[in-house]
């Protein structure tokens, strides 16, 4: 049997076939088709069938991470939206927290609403913090609202009451109006969506949610019809954001946990094939074509968040925490008004792409350096797939760059990619230095397209001491899909000191969605061996405004005085400092339901025919200022077996991406086919 997984982005669709049977590995990249992403997934399963002789029945898991609700975001491509919400609440979505987003600039505005001022509407209802109901829902006004939605063609509507989260019964009673009224609408619940307190970011995540909704419902029946249509007869499953698995009927109902579905994947995969090669505290580092994204692995664990940001809209939901910044393969240098060589946010993407690759593109790009420099083959990318017109890449980078700073082209083009480390340095250093983690207890895992091609100036600039490239890098992502386990997260608001009286409280809620995350895996089809729980709480000291999560696995008897430390050394950990005398106040209690998916162990790696292997080729290669241009071996990381020991100067290529050591450095094959860079301090 054959397990698949499948990572959309936005300029290549990424494969990995697993073979149970063998444990060996394949992967394989085809052009995304954005008009239609399933397209792209059904014509790359059917190369892998095809070039692997398998017969569709022989595929027994089927996985896949998306950017089709993140790109709708961003592109603003989202449905007609309506919001239907408490008298006098109906502007919270524009208001929001009063903060600007840039306070001394200006120019930088909030993203619009997603919901417009007219197709938000006021009902009369009103329960309080309690959960008590303070005023009786108005159906008739409710129905007054989608009739109006209904003749504007709103074709989502989010609804959003307040206090919902303690008292859910309106919620349910409008929307069962709404979807009478307007049968072909989606509708979605802020009490489902995110039954937790704090009304804006409550109200955004739902109406969010309701935007994409429409638009991911058709692209998700119409990837399960093409698979269908190969022959294909597992149900598929949808990567969310917290780096778990769900069926396609529930990414359907809540399209806005997939917002970080690909990039989780890939921190879910970085940590299991880290733990596998012996290094469970790293930096996952993944660079694509457009954004770098960095995250923290801790004791093989990765760490979560239970907010985030998408295009510059809150979204709370329990995620991966990602940090991301606009520095990939296809960002664009740029000159500002100053003077001063800048690189990023803007990027060339997947058209007209970087100059080097003739589609059209004439600003120069990271990639269009790193081809200047040799460091990427000035001849063709992708195993010869993609022809490389280096001419077009020097033309580049010396009008625009070199010429402007009065530089060689040499100079401008590692300018590029040193401003390009620099911030990529910052991102890495937002998630660990800056909360408290030593960067020299952890490994850089690189991946992406770009990642390999960065990591090592990355690692000593940051005082990483080892750095370690997976097989294919550039598929990481669709590969860390066959390494995640189906999960949901639930949560309920319970804000209150921790103390013993209200002990047994936080018990009944965690029994509570201890039932329901036991229904929920019950219809994903997951078997009650196959069941975990993982329990967590939100908590602050009494006076602040933001929590710090906590994980929380005891037994209720005698747990209080484990968890009040646990929370003081987490707040240490997070903010600097602890306050042991300062009351403890509880915020949200969540839960983690887990059904473990059966992993194949990855094959080990042919022991080496060579200690020492000889390389494939040879080419000049330009390292930096001190080393110049230099005759540099040239490796195809195919025929690297495991033990094998290559000496920098050195370029090592494959598919989906380039590693490039520099004199003095080394890197050994593991017994499981990474790459591993040691470097001194």
């Amino acid at each position: 049997m054959y397990r698949i997984g499948i990572d959309v982005g936005g300029t290549f669709t990424d494969f990995t076939l697993l073979s149970a049977a063998e444990g060996s590995v394949s992967f394989h990249k085809v052009p995304s088709t954005p008009h239609d992403p399933s397209e792209a997934i059904a014509a790359g399963i059917a190369d892998l069938l095809s070039m692997h002789r398998i017969a569709p029945a022989g595929v027994s898991h089927l996985g896949h991470g998306t950017t089709v609700a993140t790109n709708l975001v961003i592109e603003r491509k989202g449905a007609l939206t309506g919001l239907i919400t408490t008298r006098g609440f109906r502007d919270v979505l524009e208001i929001g927290r009063q903060t600007r987003p840039h306070l001394y600039d200006y120019g930088v505005v909030k993203p619009p609403p997603l919901a417009r001022r007219e197709h938000r509407i006021e009902v009369t209802e009103r329960v309080d913090a309690s959960g008590a109901v303070v005023r009786a829902l108005d159906e008739a006004e409710v129905e007054r609202a989608a009739g109006t939605l209904k003749a504007e063609g709103v074709s989502a509507v989010a609804i959003c009451f307040l206090h919902a989260y303690r008292n859910p019964e309106h919620e349910r009673r409008a929307r069962a109006i709404v979807t009478r009224l307007m049968p072909d609408a989606y509708v979605s619940v802020s009490s489902e969506v995110l039954p937790e307190f704090r009304e804006y970011e409550r109200l955004s995540t739902t109406v969010l949610n309701a935007a994409v909704g429409p638009r991911m419902e058709r692209y998700l029946d119409r990837f399960v019809e093409r698979v269908r249509a190969l022959g294909v007869g597992v149900d598929p499953f949808t990567v969310h954001s917290n780096g778990g698995l769900m069926s396609v009927q529930a990414a359907r109902g809540f399209p806005v946990r997939t917002c970080l579905s690909g990039p989780a994947a890939g921190v879910m995969g970085a940590a299991a094939v880290g733990a596998a090669a012996g290094y469970g505290n790293l930096v996952t580092f993944d660079v694509g074509g457009t954004s770098t994204d960095v995250s923290l692995v801790w004791r093989g664990t990765p760490l979560f968040s239970s907010s985030g940001r998408v295009a510059d809209y809150p979204v709370k939901a329990p995620m991966v925490d990602i940090h991301v910044i606009g520095a990939g393969g296809g960002s664009i240098a740029w000159m500002d008004d100053a003077g001063a060589l800048k690189v990023g946010p803007r990027s060339a993407g997947a058209a007209p792409g970087p100059a080097a690759y003739a589609r059209g593109g004439t600003e120069p790009t990271i990639t269009d350096a790193m081809i200047c420099l040799h460091r990427l083959n000035p001849v063709a990318l992708l195993g010869g797939r993609l022809p490389v017109d280096e001419a077009a890449a020097r033309d580049a980078v010396e009008r625009r760059v070199a010429r402007a700073l009065n530089l060689s082209l040499e100079a401008a083009a590692e300018g590029v990619i040193r401003i390009a480390d620099a911030n990529m340095s910052r991102a890495i250093r937002a998630v660990s230095t800056e909360r408290g983690y030593d960067l020299a207890r952890f490994a850089l895992f690189a991946y992406g397209g770009a990642g390999p091609l960065h990591a090592i100036g990355i690692a000593i600039e940051c005082g990483i001491p080892t750095v370690v490239v997976p097989r294919e890098p550039g598929t990481m992502c669709a590969r860390g899909i066959l390494l995640s386990d189906v999960s949901f997260d639930f949560v309920r608001s319970e804000i209150a000191a921790l103390a013993p009286a209200g002990w047994p409280r936080l018990m009944e809620l965690f029994a509570g969605m201890r039932a329901e995350a036991d229904a929920w895996l019950e219809r994903e089809r997951v078997a009650a061996a196959d069941r975990d729980f993982r329990r967590h709480v939100d908590a602050r000291y009494q006076g602040q405004n933001f929590e710090v999560i906590v994980s929380f696995d005891g037994e209720p008897a005698s747990d209080i005085g484990a968890f009040a430390q646990a929370f003081h050394d987490a707040h240490r950990r997070e903010y600097g400092y602890a306050l042991p005398g300062r009351a403890i106040e509880v915020v949200n209690c969540r839960m983690r339901a887990l059904g473990r998916v059966a992993k194949v162990p990855l094959k080990p790696l042919a022991a080496a025919g060579a200690r020492q292997p000889a390389p494939a080729g040879r080419r000049a290669v330009y390292h930096d200022r001190a080393h110049g241009w230099m005759d540099t071996p040239v490796h195809a990381r195919g025929d690297l077996g495991a033990g094998a020991e290559i000496a920098g100067p050195a370029v090592i290529e494959e598919m989906s991406s380039t590693t490039v050591l520099g004199p003095g450095q080394r890197a050994l094959v593991d017994a499981i086919g990474n790459l591993v860079v040691t470097l001194g301090r």
